[in-house]
């Protein structure tokens, strides 16, 4: 069992910035892909980046519409996964969550099935 709780959202301005955080605990959670998907209302849930564990490369991977703009990372130590996000703009806001998923292959990343666990989200806001 591997329990994930979100932290870091809020309301924000275009162009501002935020870092949201999740913290796993549990059994080896340090061996799973660890990845950030986001739900706006009305719309079904998206990926947005995943990050592999540092046994497959600690390799990331991001949607299109965020590439250049948020950044994955995980400290192993803490087993927290960290997702900062800049220039968020009214497309952003969602709510976030975290997922963590065993033996995924590259094609498997941005499959909201194929991940085991999930946090309760945190919502994320942008607006003027």
């Amino acid at each position: 069992q591997v329990q994930l709780v979100e932290s870091g959202g809020g309301l924000v301005q275009p162009g501002e910035s935020l870092r949201l955080s999740c913290a796993a605990s549990g059994n080896s959670a340090s061996t799973y892909t660890m990845s950030w998907f986001r739900q706006a209302p009305g719309k079904e849930r998206e990926f947005v980046a995943a990050i592999r564990s540092r046994s497959s490369g600690g390799t990331t991977k991001y949607a299109d519409s965020v590439k250049g703009r948020f950044t994955i990372s995980r400290d192993n130590a803490k087993n927290t996964v960290y997702l900062q996000m800049n220039s968020l703009n009214a497309g952003d806001t969602a709510v976030y969550y975290c997922a963590a998923g065993q033996r995924l292959i590259l094609s498997d990343i941005a499959v909201v099935r194929r991940y085991d666990y999930w946090g309760q989200g945190t919502q994320v806001t942008v607006s003027s």
